[in-house]
C-alpha cells in the first residue's frame, strides 16, 4: 500500500516542482540521459501497439511514447499528476493517449496491452511482485514488460528524500525484478546496460572531481564504456520480461 507521502508528493514539491516535473525531459539538467535511456528502451520494444505507462507521474514519458506512435494509457497513483498529464495531452494535441489514476499494484487491466513500461518507478513499489502481477495481467500473450530502475544502493542514496517526503525508495536491481517476474509467471527475461551509464561514460562533456580527471586520460572513456556494457547490467539495467 502506498504511503500518504506518495499521495501528497506533488502537493509537497510545490508549483515550481510540479512545473519542472511536467516539462521533463527538457526542464531537467539530465535531459540527455533521459532521452538516451528512453531511446534504448524503445529499441527493445515492439514497433507500435498499445502501451501501458506505469507510474507515469505528470505524463511526459507517456507523451513521448504516444508521439512515437504507441496508443498509450498513462497510469499514476496521484490525481494531481494525472491531471497534469491530461493537460500535456491537450497541449500536444494527441488523440491516442489517455490517463488513469490508481495504484499499479492492484490494476485490473486484462490482456489489453502489447507493452507495459516501468520507467524509474518500480522502486517505489511496496510489493514489486504485486506490481509486476498487474503488468502481467495487463499484457496480451507474447507481450513484454520493460523496466528501467536505479538498482543497487538506491535506498541508501535516497535516505534524505524518504525522510523529507515519506515516500518509498527501494533498491530494484535486475536480479530482484527477475525473481519477482518468475513468481508472477513471465516466461523469459533479458537484461541490458543502462544507456544513461553509457551517456555518462562516453558522451557527457563535463565531468567533475576524480571522475573528470580520470576521463581526461586518453582512451579512458572507451574503457569505462566497455566496462559499463560488460558489468553494469548486474547492478542496474534495463530488464525486458516476456509473457
Amino acid at each position: 500500500m502506498a504511503t500518504q507521502g506518495e499521495y501528497d508528493y506533488f502537493k509537497n514539491i510545490g508549483s515550481s516542482g510540479l512545473e519542472h516535473a511536467t516539462h521533463k525531459p527538457w526542464s531537467d539538467e539530465q535531459c540527455g540521459m533521459y532521452l538516451m535511456e528512453l531511446g534504448a528502451m524503445m529499441g527493445l520494444m515492439p514497433n507500435g501497439g498499445r502501451l501501458l505507462d506505469m507510474g507515469c507521474g505528470t505524463g511526459w514519458t507517456s507523451v513521448l511514447f504516444a508521439k512515437k506512435g504507441y496508443h498509450v494509457v498513462g497510469q499514476d497513483l496521484v490525481p494531481e499528476a494525472v491531471e497534469a498529464g491530461r493537460r500535456l495531452k491537450e497541449q500536444n494535441g494527441i488523440a491516442h493517449l489517455d490517463f488513469v489514476s490508481g495504484d499499479y499494484e492492484s490494476l485490473t487491466f486484462n490482456e489489453e496491452f502489447d507493452v507495459v513500461v516501468f520507467f524509474d518507478c518500480l522502486h517505489h513499489a511496496v510489493d514489486e511482485v504485486s506490481a509486476l502481477r498487474s503488468a502481467y495481467r495487463a499484457l496480451k500473450p507474447g507481450g513484454i514488460c520493460i523496466t528501467s530502475e536505479p538498482g543497487l544502493g538506491h535506498a541508501r542514496r535516497s535516505a534524505a528524500v524518504m525522510a523529507e517526503f515519506d515516500v518509498t525508495e527501494r533498491d530494484m536491481h535486475p536480479a530482484k525484478i527477475k525473481r519477482a517476474a518468475k513468481k508472477v509467471g513471465f516466461s523469459g527475461s533479458s537484461v541490458h546496460p543502462h544507456a544513461q551509464y553509457l551517456y555518462i561514460a562516453l558522451y557527457r562533456s563535463e565531468q567533475r572531481g576524480m571522475l573528470g580527471k580520470l576521463f581526461r586520460i586518453p582512451g579512458m572513456r572507451a574503457l569505462v564504456g566497455m566496462f559499463t556494457v560488460m558489468f553494469s547490467k548486474h547492478q542496474a539495467g534495463i530488464v525486458v520480461l516476456k509473457k
